[in-house]
């Protein structure tokens, strides 16, 4: 399905540190109320970083909890810069009435895409074929359009987005502070860093403390 997008020299399922091809989408926009598309290309000369959710079907249950966990961090995706795209291969059609009549989506303000034809999700290695339904795939692109983070959970295990922020505000700070490293219980600006060299080695514990 990449080839319908021009994706085929690197379908399908890119790898961290790559490149993104530039991709247009449809979108149901649950602030508007209406359809639109939203676009790679444009959201890079905005400047922000995208982030993309990728999720099995519309009207399903761990979906759902999926929903409500990412909308209610959505504003402080937005503070650190990032737009955050739902994407399945349900029509914007669908992704309207689960909005309308899902309470667990009654705070879900940021854009719901339709891969119909399957070409994104396929991009991303997630369109799983057998069931013709996207696994849980989380990806965070910077700016300049290069895949930071890749992460995809079978149907049944729901993701914590708390940790999703987490690695987008710990990429955001890295590409400001290039020279330092995030260690693993690293929240937010503000708490220690690594600086990677010779007087580290063997020291990790002490430059922590």
């Amino acid at each position: 399905m990449c080839d319908d997008l021009g994706y085929d020299d690197v379908c399908c399922g890119l790898k961290v540190g790559q490149q993104v091809p530039d991709f247009k989408i449809d979108i149901y926009d649950p602030v508007k109320k209406d359809f639109g598309e939203i676009s790679l290309e444009a959201l890079k000369k905005e400047g922000k970083w995208t982030v993309l959710v990728f999720y099995p079907a519309d009207f399903t249950f761990v979906c759902a909890t999926e929903f409500a966990a990412l909308a209610g961090l959505y504003d402080e995706f937005k503070k650190s810069g990032a737009e955050v795209i739902t994407v399945s291969t349900d029509t914007k059609f669908t992704h309207l009435a689960w909005h309308k009549d899902e309470k667990s989506l009654e705070n879900v303000k940021y854009p719901m895409g339709a891969d119909r034809n399957t070409s994104l999700s396929s991009l991303f290695g997630v369109y799983d074929e057998f069931t013709g339904l996207d696994l849980r795939g989380s990806f965070i692109i910077n700016p300049d359009g290069v895949l930071l983070n890749a992460e995809i959970n079978f149907y049944n295990l729901g993701r914590n987005m708390d940790e999703l922020l987490r690695k987008l505000k710990g990429n955001v700070y890295l590409s400001k502070h290039g020279a330092e490293a995030c260690p693993a219980k690293w929240k937010a600006e503000g708490d220690k860093t690594l600086t990677p060299g010779a007087n580290l080695v063997g020291k990790v514990a002490e430059a922590l403390k």
